[in-house]
């Protein structure tokens, strides 16, 4: 049984579709202008922070660029090639922004290295201070309007692009902080040093943003807390006496579950549609679009010890009582 009727779901689609557009074009609009600022401040001040920072935004923009298109595709509606829509396009774009600040990341570091051997110093700091700050101030409005977005949407190829802009505020600010050591205080390795440390936070950065993609392309479950919620809500029909086989997943914005309910042997299939109505009813004010198939079983069947058996909550008590490595309950399934 589906939770919510195609047109409720199109609309939900539609909706967070243009929020996730109009976030991806503001990150390219931010990128445009920080990359040519960057650009003019690097051939004034000969800085390898300041270049590093101009990689970084160099590749924002492609990123940007990249997000853009994915989130377009990503809030097409489903069609007879891709019955589950287009959500996970988002996820290859987050993928490919993962490769490529790996790749400036890697020279980053290169350069900086060499820079430690060298006798080059920054010059005209002033001007890669000024570019820096109307970075911070530029990220930080971009940041603030990318977090309403993702608030909204959960859109993974916004929160990798937003990441990136995050890790930006501290890349400006050592950049700030490296121009003014090696320069002012004569502090000589300090911008190969912060250099060095920008690229080691973008290769961290983008272990972090790959390994969300890939559980999203990997199908994984949705996180803890979340499915618990979901649980609080759909056990609040008195007539159920269990659900177990729950699984989920999301695909770029869009949340996909399913689960079997045990219900009264003696129930009407009447009865049984209206229960299912009523949690779908309750499941979709709290996760809006949300693309739900539920099946009826009857309570007496034989009891399992198969995942597939156990009573949901039971699986997700297990569940955390081992990322605590404390032995959870082990409750039979009615």
């Amino acid at each position: 049984m589906s939770a919510a009727t195609p047109p409720a779901r199109e609309d939900h689609l539609a909706t967070t579709g243009a929020i996730n557009r109009k976030a991806a074009l503001a990150s390219v609009a931010v990128a445009l202008i920080l990359a040519a600022a960057k650009s003019w401040a690097v051939l004034r001040t000969e800085s390898i922070a300041m270049l590093g920072s101009l990689a970084d935004t160099g590749l924002d923009l492609v990123a940007s660029l990249v997000t853009l298109f994915a989130v377009r595709l990503a809030a097409r509606p489903a069609d007879y090639d891709h019955r589950f829509g287009h959500g996970k396009a988002e996820a290859l774009a987050a993928l490919f922004q993962v490769s490529l600040i790996s790749v400036a990341a890697v020279l980053i570091i290169l350069r900086s290295v060499e820079r430690f051997g060298s006798a080059g110093t920054p010059t005209a700091i002033e001007y890669g201070i000024g570019v820096s700050i109307l970075a911070i101030v530029l990220t930080i409005l971009l940041v603030s309007y990318q977090a309403r977005a993702i608030r909204a949407t959960g859109s993974v190829a916004i929160s990798a692009d937003s990441l990136h802009y995050r890790s930006d505020l501290l890349l400006n600010g050592s950049v700030i902080l490296a121009l003014v050591l090696e320069t002012a205080l004569h502090l000589r390795g300090a911008d190969a040093l912060f250099g060095l440390g920008i690229g080691l936070w973008l290769a961290l950065n983008a272990g972090r943003t790959a390994m969300h993609a890939i559980g999203e392309l990997m199908d994984k479950e949705w996180p803890l807390e979340k499915r618990q919620r979901f649980l609080d809500i759909a056990e609040r029909h008195p007539a159920l006496h269990g659900i177990h086989d729950l699984r989920t997943r999301s695909s770029g914005s869009h949340d996909i579950a399913q689960f079997h309910i045990w219900l009264n042997p003696h129930m009407s299939l009447k009865q049984a549609h209206d229960v299912m109505e009523d949690i779908t009813r309750d499941l979709t004010a709290d996760f809006p679009g949300l693309e739900l198939i539920i099946h009826p079983d009857p309570a007496d069947q034989p009891e399992s010890d198969l995942l597939t058996q156990q009573d949901a909550r039971t699986v997700l008590v297990n569940e955390a009582a081992a990322s605590d490595k404390t032995p959870g309950p082990e409750t039979p399934a009615p």
